[in-house]
C-alpha cells in the first residue's frame, strides 16, 4: 500500500521539451510527477522530423500511436506502424524519424526509470532493412498484428507487447481494447502503472474517485492503489498500459475499494494479514 495519490495528465498537455527540430515531447508519468520506476510520454514528430542517434542507460520501449516511423538500431532499420512496439535495451544506440512528408507521427515512449537521461551518439552505422528481429539482435520488435490476443475480462481484449520474456528489464506493457460496457475488476499492483487512452473514452476509477480520459490522457497509478478502467460509452475504448516491472502482475480486491465504499485502511490490514 502507498499514501501516494494517482496523477492524471491530459494528452494535449503543454510540451515539456523539443528534443530535436520538429520533435515535441509530452510527459505523462515521471519522477517529477510522482512516478517511481518509470517514465512515459509521447513524442510528436512533424513530417520529416528526426531524432538523431542516442542511447539511454535503461530499457526504453517505443510504441507507435499514430502515423508511421522508421527506427534505426545501430543501422538496423525497422519500419513500424500503429501499436508496433520496439524494445531497446540499455546502451543500445538508436535513431527515430518520421518518413512521411505530410503526416505527423506520434510515438509513446516508456522508460524503466523515473529520471530519464539521453546521451547523443556519433556513429556511422551501415543501414540494413529489417522486417523483424532475431536472436542476434539486442532489440525486440513486437508486431501488433502478430501479438496473441487474450480476454482479460469479459469483452476486454489484451495483447502483451513488451516484457521480460521479450528482453525488457524493469518495464512491461501492452494494448487493451474494451468493447462498450467492458471493465476490469478492481485490482492493485506491486509497482507503479501508467495507462494512456489511445482510442475512445475511458472511466478511470481510483479509490473512490472517477476520471474521464481520452486523447492520450494518462493515469499514473502508484503501487498498491486500488483502481480499474471501464468503458461506459457506446464505442470501443483502447489503452496502452505500462508497468514498472518485468512482467504483468495484479491482485484482485473487493470492488468497494475502487468505488470508495470500503476504507483503504481495511485493505491495508487485509494485505498485511495475507488475506
Amino acid at each position: 500500500m502507498t499514501d501516494r495519490r494517482e496523477v492524471i495528465t491530459r494528452g494535449d498537455c503543454p510540451p515539456a521539451a523539443e528534443l530535436a527540430p520538429g520533435v515535441l515531447l509530452r510527459l505523462f508519468a515521471t519522477g517529477t510527477l510522482g512516478a517511481r520506476g518509470l517514465t512515459t510520454g509521447t513524442a510528436t514528430f512533424r513530417p520529416g522530423a528526426e531524432l538523431p542517434y542516442h542511447r539511454h542507460p535503461f530499457s526504453e520501449v517505443v510504441t507507435v500511436v499514430a502515423g508511421r516511423a522508421e527506427i534505426l538500431v545501430e543501422g538496423r532499420r525497422y519500419r513500424v506502424g500503429p501499436y508496433d512496439a520496439l524494445h531497446l535495451p540499455a546502451g543500445t544506440a538508436h535513431l527515430v524519424r518520421n518518413p512521411s512528408a505530410e503526416t505527423p507521427a506520434v510515438l509513446l515512449s516508456a522508460f524503466a526509470s523515473d529520471t530519464p537521461t539521453r546521451e547523443g551518439v556519433t556513429a556511422d552505422f551501415p543501414v540494413q532493412d529489417r522486417e523483424a528481429t532475431d536472436a542476434g539482435c539486442p532489440e525486440h520488435l513486437t508486431r501488433f498484428a502478430a501479438a496473441p490476443v487474450y480476454e482479460l475480462a469479459a469483452r476486454a481484449f489484451f495483447r502483451d507487447l513488451f516484457a521480460r520474456r521479450f528482453g525488457a528489464h524493469g518495464v512491461c506493457g501492452g494494448y487493451g481494447l474494451f468493447e462498450p460496457g467492458a471493465s476490469l475488476p478492481c485490482h492493485i499492483h506491486g509497482y507503479d502503472e501508467s495507462i494512456t487512452i489511445v482510442t475512445g473514452q475511458a472511466i478511470c476509477q481510483v479509490a473512490g474517485r472517477e476520471y474521464e480520459l481520452s486523447g492520450c490522457g494518462t493515469a499514473c497509478i502508484p503501487t498498491g492503489r486500488p483502481h480499474r478502467f471501464l468503458n461506459r460509452s457506446r464505442e470501443p475504448m483502447a489503452m496502452i498500459w505500462v508497468y514498472a516491472g518485468d512482467e504483468p502482475d495484479r491482485t484482485l480486491v473487493d470492488p468497494g475499494y475502487c468505488e470508495g465504499v470500503l476504507p483503504l485502511e481495511s485493505l491495508r490490514a487485509a494485505l498485511e494479514a495475507g488475506k
